[in-house]
């Protein structure tokens, strides 16, 4: 059973042979993991914006969500420790014209730059698990957001079925090998609570499988068969919220 769930455990390296292979067959302009490349129209954050907000994207990658965001909202911002994706994205917004979103090169492991009370809304989006100085981060999300202002946090979720399988044979579970921690639902609802966040909702994300390294794969190759295992993976996890690969949640802050 062990070599079983060893060989599975390898195949999730196939994430990141994904992300190089949609940029070699012209998918994109840089190696991304697929799921950024089926096309979005909605944020599951969208109908809490409104045009008056300030919004800031922590960890916003090649920005893609933030661009979304930036039509509904008065300004946003979006901050990253990776230079080549905030380039890539800054280049991305100019070319579309897009004068309200700015990027920035930014380490969230150091206190961040703004003023206090600036923000109507901050994204935190599969981010604090790859932080050394986590609490550090989430008291500088409390700081900069306004009283009364929205997080929309979305946190891996370490107590799935596949997990649960790999840590009992003395594996490392964990869905990213850059991840240092991973918080049990429970226990990120007890840290808001903590930091006078009220949480509004607490969503499930999609079905963790020992398989989505080779549906990655395949994302590398035909998207529109990704798409469909994709939407396979959303309705498995509504079935199965327990197996869920992490939770979505909405929180609001009280000074």
């Amino acid at each position: 059973m062990k070599l079983l769930i060893i060989v599975l455990k390898k195949t999730e390296a196939l994430s990141a042979l994904a992300m190089r292979l949609v940029y070699v067959t012209g998918k994109s302009k840089y190696p991304i993991h697929p799921k950024h490349l089926i096309k979005k129209t909605k944020l599951w954050y969208k109908s809490y914006l409104k045009p008056t907000d300030i919004i800031l994207d922590v960890g916003c990658g090649i920005g893609g969500d933030l661009q979304i965001a930036s039509r509904a909202v008065k300004k946003a911002v979006g901050i990253d420790i990776d230079k080549k994706l905030i380039r890539n994205a800054t280049d991305e917004v100019l070319r579309k014209k897009l004068s309200n979103i700015k990027f920035l090169v930014m380490d969230v492991n150091k206190k961040l730059p703004f003023k206090a009370n600036f923000f109507d809304k901050v994204v935190v989006s599969d981010v604090l698990e790859h932080l050394d100085n986590r609490n550090l981060a989430i008291n500088e999300v409390v700081r900069v957001l306004k009283n009364r202002g929205l997080l929309f946090l979305v946190t891996d979720n370490p107590n799935t079925s596949w997990k649960k399988l790999q840590k009992r044979h003395g594996l490392f579970y964990y869905a990213d090998l850059d991840h240092k921690y991973e918080y049990p639902k429970e226990e990120i609802l007890r840290i808001l609570k903590s930091k006078k966040f009220s949480v509004l909702a607490c969503k499930i994300s999609t079905y963790d499988t020992p398989f989505k390294g080779v549906i990655d794969l395949i994302g590398g190759i035909s998207l529109s068969l990704y798409k469909k295992l994709r939407n396979w993976r959303m309705k498995m996890v509504i079935k199965h919220p327990e197996d869920t690969t992490g939770f979505m949640i909405v929180a609001k802050i009280s000074k």
